[in-house]
């Protein structure tokens, strides 16, 4: 079995145990916390209005790390930019995320090499993005521990996003790309 199976396969068989975490609230709605317990206080109308509003932004979130890939020039590419879609495919975006992350991060620092206005960045984006990616996976813990996580979790999302439109305007302004 070539490396690429094997890893698509070990994405896989983690994002079982995700799924699990993700269906947990639904399948034992009274447990105490989780997602049904969060959406609840918005109730229905505010559940949708949340839900949507965080798929839009996760969408431009999507698009500005697309941007990343695109703007870094082929050879620092460690990735395909439309290899980001997979954000959106549940469960198994949850250990993808971590692979979304790591690619930008080392497709930026690739272009660091040759792209001396990125010299000044230390870890490329990669904290805050494996931080956010990491939070989120503990935020599927159904009680306070993941209710906390979920608040970092965004915390260090936002973080990595303010990151990627910094290191996207600094690739727009340098055009070695």
């Amino acid at each position: 079995m070539n490396r690429e199976i094997a890893l698509i396969l070990a994405k896989i068989v983690l994002s079982v145990p995700v799924g699990i975490g993700l269906a947990y609230p639904f399948i034992q709605p009274h447990a105490s916390g989780g997602i049904i317990g969060e959406l609840k206080i918005f109730g229905p109308i505010g559940s949708v209005v949340a839900i949507v509003v965080f798929l839009l932004l996760v969408f431009f979130y999507a698009l500005d790390l697309i941007r990343s890939l695109e703007l870094v020039s082929p050879a620092s590419r460690k990735a395909k930019p439309n290899s980001v879609w997979f954000m959106f495919l549940l469960p198994y975006n949850f250990i993808e995320d971590f692979f979304i992350v790591s690619n930008v991060a080392k497709s930026l620092k690739a272009e660091a090499g040759i792209n001396p206005a990125l010299a000044t960045f230390k870890s490329y984006g990669m904290i805050s993005g494996l931080g956010w990616c990491a939070a989120q996976i503990i935020s599927l813990i159904p009680n306070q521990v993941g209710s906390v996580a979920g608040v970092v979790a965004i915390g260090f999302w936002i973080w990595h996003w303010v990151f990627i439109r910094l290191a996207n305007r600094i690739l727009m302004e340098s055009g070695t790309s």
